[in-house]
This record gives C-alpha cells, structure tokens and sequence, in this order.
C-alpha cells in the first residue's frame, strides 16, 4: 500500500513546490527585475515621491480645472477601487437611456435613482459649455465594464480643452497642445484605439501651469 501511495504523494509534494513556490517566485522576480513599474502597480507619485494613484485605476475628477474621466458604475458614488463593475444594462434598456428619477415619500430623492445616457449627455454639454445639440464621443455618456477606465478619447479630452482653459485662464490652444502630448497611440500601431489617460493628463496641465 506505501508503495502505491509514496508516488502519489511525492507527486503532489514536486508540483506544489514548483508550481505553489518556485515557479510565482521566478516570474515575480523576472516581473521586478524587467518590468519593475508595471509590477508594482504602476503608481504614480508627485513631486514629492507620494503615491497619488495608479495609470490603471480612474479617479472622480470633478474640479472644472481638470479633465474628468467617463462616468463610473464603480461603487454608490462611482470610481471606487474596491467595488469595480458595470450597470450591465443592455443598449435597450429604457433605464440606461433615460435613467430613474423617483422621490421619496418625504420629497427626498431615492438613492437609488440613475442618471441615463440622457441625462450625462445634457450634463456633459452643459458643463463644457456646448450646444445642445453638439455631437459627443460614447465614452463621455457612457460607464465602462469596470468602472475604473483611466482613460478618455481624444475627442473627449478636446471637447473638454476649452472649460479648462477658462478656469486656468489659459488659451485653449495652450491646452490642447498638452493634450496632444499626453494621448497615446494604438498599440503597435494597429490594436485598440488612440486615448489619453486622465491622471497623467491632469498632472501634466498642473506641471505645464501652475497655480499661482
């Protein structure tokens, strides 16, 4: 009977420590050795070395000084790290179309009211000073699968360009010019879509001008 167990065990013992042990210590090495900023999160830091977030994770911009990142499903206000998701309503759903605006009993709004595409859209034109009828990218009305999307297209970076120039009183060809420089590519030249992360964006209108 030991003899039948012994390889069964000893099989057992052998992957355990090669796939359990050494085999996530080699690549957590290599990972560190050769990708040392992705791995450990790809934080970003100010100028005084303090971790104010990561390119990977949005944040609830809502300054008019700054851009904003696309609305968030993440969490009750959105955004939030440690609750990622979507609304996973379909493209037919009456509610993400034109939200739910319900009052409570004592006149109060009920939390579980929801803004449709609607209602961002009115909001995002109102806020960047546009014609009602201006046409808008999908990622600007629109929460992504995660909540946590850090990054905008370029045309909704460009939409927004001219609200922040008049609170940093700037001229919006000063801002989009940052913009320009802060949008990314597709990868190798061919996959995914040309964007701009909204962190580093941020950081790089407050490095390019300063508040005084």
């Amino acid at each position: 009977m030991f003899k039948q167990m012994r390889p069964a065990v000893v099989s057992v013992l052998v992957i355990t420590l090669f796939t359990g042990l050494l085999f996530p210590a080699v690549i957590t090495g290599l990972a560190q050795l050769l990708f040392p900023k992705q791995a450990m999160g790809s934080l970003v830091k100010d100028d005084k070395s303090k971790v104010i977030g990561s390119e990977l994770i949005a944040q609830g911009f809502a300054d008019p000084k700054y851009f904003h990142p696309r609305p968030s499903a993440a969490g009750p206000n959105g955004w939030d790290p440690t609750s990622s998701g979507g609304t996973n309503l379909g493209p037919t759903s009456d509610k993400l179309i034109n939200g739910v605006h319900k009052k409570l009993p004592n006149g109060k709004d009920d939390p579980n009211n929801f803004d449709g595409i609607k209602d961002l859209a009115k909001a995002y034109r109102d806020d960047n000073h546009l014609p009602a009828t201006a046409e808008i990218p999908p990622d600007a009305v629109t929460r992504s699968a995660s909540g946590l999307d850090p990054d905008i297209s370029p045309e909704n970076a460009e939409l927004q360009a001219g609200r922040v120039a008049d609170t940093r009183k700037l001229s919006k060809d000063e801002v989009l010019k940052v913009v320009k420089n802060n949008t990314q590519g597709r990868q190798l030249g061919f996959l995914g879509e040309p964007r701009v992360n909204v962190l580093l964006l941020n950081l790089a209108i407050d490095k390019a001008f300063p508040s005084k």
